[in-house]
Parts: structure tokens; sequence; C-alpha cells
């Protein structure tokens, strides 16, 4: 499947993740495919390990629908792997269809992707707080490929009592999105969930559903919309940041994590629009810099590393929502 068109080369293949991770040095590879389930370290072990000591771009796969198997592989997203592919996904029979060249084409562009240690694994005194006192309703947070793990250390940085509600667009595999809501849940100490329509939209972070927008509505609730049609993606993080704009006005943060392409771009400039505060990732700590790059292009001024990032969450004051502005 790889090989097909002569452009990739597999320089390795392992029968387990010890094996993997003994190779990397000799080898070098530009992209790791790993199994999530196999004999002796799991995969989900695995990425961990990798992410830790030596840094590359992982890709895991997933033979489970449902399960325990995708639990990993969402879990193995939030330490640092770059995407997660079900195997139900691939024809492995039919290296010349549409499916096995999209497959292609996403691990060409991943293996040119930048990884860094997990942001947990990153030790040193932490940064001052930014925007001490700015008073915020709502964070929205939009995120696409190098996303989970970046997700996993600004929630792993927030206190339990953390008062502000995060929404949270994360573009992620189809099937997956349960499973890294249960992990970051599981991992950090405020709640995480997957929002649910006309909750309120309190403290804890919630997570948009898969193929619904997320929508914070005037009367501080949550909305789902699996109908409306905007650009590439539903979720939609421009949906939810031009929601988070017309509802919390200055008291709105958006923050565009790492990602290809544009999502969240727009939104973040309506946030900056009407007063509140828009941030993007920087280029250093970006996997792929295409979101954070499209909102800096349009108007973005604000550009942090991920801890700048939860510095400046944990320096605002929670001012809960009045209605529209």
């Amino acid at each position: 499947m790889l090989e097909y068109d002569g452009d990739i080369a597999v320089v390795a293949v392992c029968t387990c993740a010890e094996e993997a991770i003994a190779a990397l040095r000799g080898v070098g590879p530009d992209l790791v495919t790993m199994d999530i389930e196999l004999p002796g370290m799991d995969g989900l072990q695995a990425v961990e390990e990798i992410m830790n000591s030596r840094p590359v771009p992982i890709v895991v796969l997933s033979a489970h629908v449902v399960g325990p198997g995708r639990d990993k592989a969402a879990a193995a997203l939030a330490a640092g792997a770059l995407d997660a592919v079900a195997k139900d996904d691939l024809d492995l029979r039919d290296p010349a269809g549409a499916t096995g060249a999209a497959f292609r084409r996403r691990v060409k562009v991943l293996g040119r992707a930048r990884v860094i240690r997990h942001l947990r694994a990153r030790h040193g005194a932490a940064p001052a707080a930014r925007h001490n006192g700015r008073r915020a309703s709502a964070v929205g947070v939009c995120a696409s490929t190098g996303g989970p793990g970046i997700l996993a250390g600004l929630l792993d940085a927030l206190p339990a009592d953390y008062p502000i509600p995060l929404l949270i667009v994360q573009h992620i595999g189809a099937g997956f999105t349960d499973g890294l809501a249960r992990w970051l849940d599981h991992t950090a100490r405020l709640p995480v969930a997957i929002a649910r329509a006309g909750a309120p939209a309190g403290a804890g972070a919630w997570i948009a559903a898969e193929g619904a927008h997320l929508k914070l509505t005037a009367t501080g609730l949550l909305a789902l919309d699996r109908r409306t049609v905007a650009g590439h993606y539903r979720p939609s993080g421009d949906v939810l940041l031009q929601s988070i704009a017309a509802v919390a006005g200055p008291a709105g943060v958006a923050i565009v994590l790492s990602g290809m392409g544009a999502d969240g771009a727009a939104g973040a400039v309506a946030v900056q629009s009407k007063g509140g505060l828009a941030i993007a990732q920087d280029e250093e700590s970006s996997a792929v810099f295409g979101m954070p790059r499209a909102a800096i292009e349009l108007g973005v001024g604000v550009v942090q590393s991920p801890a700048e990032i939860a510095a400046s969450l944990l320096g605002l004051s929670h001012e809960p929502l009045l209605g529209p502005r």
C-alpha cells in the first residue's frame, strides 16, 4: 500500500514495539506507522516512549471500531501521535484505489511534520502568566493535526476548579472523538466530555461531537448543529469561534492550535474584532503550522507557545455569561 506509487520507501518492518524503538536510531525514518495492539509493549506505551526519547511523526492503526482499541488510539494521539486510522478504512487489496491514494498523500504530508517531546515531559520554570486580570466568559479552541497532544498538555496545566468553560473543536479521524474525550477526562483534573445539546456551558472542557458543529448560544447553553455546511469541516472551528464572538464579545477567547488548512482563522479574527483575546500557536511548537499561520495572516496578533497559552489561560478571570454582546 505504502510503496505503490514508488515515492515512499518502507525502510524497516518490525514485529513488536521494542524492536521498532531499537531500530529508530539506525534507520532514521521520516514516519512510523504502528498498530495499537502489539505483543509485549502496546502501541500506546510505544508512542509515549518514542515521543519522550526520539520524537518522530507516528500514525497509529486500530482494528477496532469501538471499545478499548479506539480508546488506546485516541490516547496515543494525546501522547503525541499525529494521526489515527481505522484499519477498516483501508483496503490493502486495492492499493490503487482512492482510499489508498489518500492515505499515501497523508503519510507524505505527515512525514514532513515537526514533532516535539510531549508537553508534559518538558520541564523548566513556567512562564509568567499573561493577560492577568482579563475577564473571560468562554474559551474556544480549534485544533487538528498535532492538536491532541497540545490539548492534553493545556488541560493538564489547569486546576480542577478552573471556572471558565473551554469549548473545543478537534479534527480527528471518524470514530476516535469519544475515545479522546474519555482519555482526556481520565488524565486531566477538570472534567472533559463530549458536548451535549442544551447543556449549560459550565466549568470544564466540552468537545464537539463527531459530525456536529458546536455553538455557544445567547442563553449560555451549548448547541449542536448537524445540518449546516460551513467550509470543509463539521465540526468547524470557525462556527464555534464566531458563536463565542457573538455571545461573549470582549469576554471571548479564541485559540487556534496546530493543524492543516485554515479552520479557526476567521473565527479567531471575529473574536478579536469584538475586543476578545485571540491566540495562535507558534510555529516552533506546531506539528503543522497551517491553521495558526492562517490566523496570523488574517490579523491575529498574539502568537504563543503551548506553555505561554497555558499561562494566559491561568491569568484569566471568570466573567459569567450575561447574554449576547
